[in-house]
């Protein structure tokens, strides 16, 4: 979202150079204590989880998204086999393209200082999980719904992790003498009922597709956010995209869902995996809390 509005503000004419992305630490989000600054007197003090309350909560429902999980689950008919088989590849995915070194173009190491000894270079991501598989994810208790779908196995972790794209218009690629990697081509938005949210992405590539005058085949590679597995089946259902070229290096149930992070990741991974392959037209697409998503179509340059 943040790169469609910087995309958005050059062809306004609003500006020439944009820095846009974004970060979220789920490791850090703190706890809250709700009234405590009129004060509680004598009254029972409840915590509060900010990351539950300000990021995973669907507020027009009043429930957890991971509900929202669980009611794609049922209404699509998605059973537990078939999102645990979608996740396990993931994994596969993602440890191959890290074995590879696929990543390396898209990563920037962080050096983290030690008490003792030499920095501790950050470079690789953490949570893809070896050996994981459909039979271990059988093993898990669903997370949400004592009678459920989605575990903790085929949905992401909780994680940290941020990304950044520089945003400019020819004007500014000439002055600054730049080298692009890619050329936004169009994007669209579109909305649907919150608890719906997980179909958004399918009405936003839609819209998108109209607007182009393109299908889905037109697109070499795809990179669709796995908010959970059962989203990404149902999307990839309703759209009828090839999954050979989907998330063809994993995707955020193996590589993690930073929230805010999350959008610019896909964008740079759609990117280098395009270059890698020798491909050029890449869809990037991705669900909003709320009942929102994005869709977005590059062209390698």
């Amino acid at each position: 979202k943040a790169v469609m509005l910087a995309a958005q503000a050059i062809r306004a004419g609003d500006g020439e150079l944009f820095i846009a992305g974004g970060m979220e630490s789920m490791s850090n989000t703190p706890y809250a204590l709700d009234k405590a600054r009129t004060g509680y007197r004598l009254g029972h003090g409840k915590l509060i989880d900010i990351m539950i309350h300000d990021g995973l909560w669907d507020s027009f429902n009043d429930f957890h998204m991971g509900l929202a999980a669980e009611y794609t689950a049922e209404k699509s008919k998605i059973p537990r086999a078939r999102q645990d088989e979608f996740a396990a590849a993931s994994h596969a995915k993602a440890l191959a393209a890290i074995a590879g070194g696929k990543f390396k173009a898209e990563i920037v190491p962080v050096s983290v200082p030690q008490r003792k000894g030499d920095p501790l270079v950050f470079d690789t991501d953490e949570c893809p999980r070896p050996g994981t598989s459909t039979e271990s994810l059988a093993k898990l208790r669903p997370a949400f719904q004592k009678d459920g779908t989605v575990t903790p196995g085929n949905a992401p972790g909780l994680n940290d992790g941020g990304a950044c794209t520089v945003v400019a218009s020819t004007y500014a690629v000439k002055a600054h003498g730049l080298k692009p990697l890619a050329r936004v081509v169009e994007y669209a938005v579109a909305g649907v009922e919150p608890k719906e949210l997980f179909y958004a992405p399918i009405f936003a590539v839609q819209k998108l597709m109209k607007k182009m005058g393109v299908s889905i085949a037109h697109f070499d590679l795809v990179e669709a956010n796995e908010a959970f597995s059962v989203q990404a089946l149902a999307d990839g259902d309703g759209l009828g995209w090839d999954w050979a070229r989907v998330n063809v290096h994993g995707g955020a149930v193996a590589l993690g869902h930073p929230i805010g992070a999350s959008g610019a990741r896909i964008l740079a991974t759609l990117i280098y995996a395009l270059k890698d392959r020798g491909k050029k037209t890449g869809l990037a697409t991705l669900c909003l809390g709320g009942g929102n998503a994005v869709a977005m179509a590059i062209e390698i340059v």
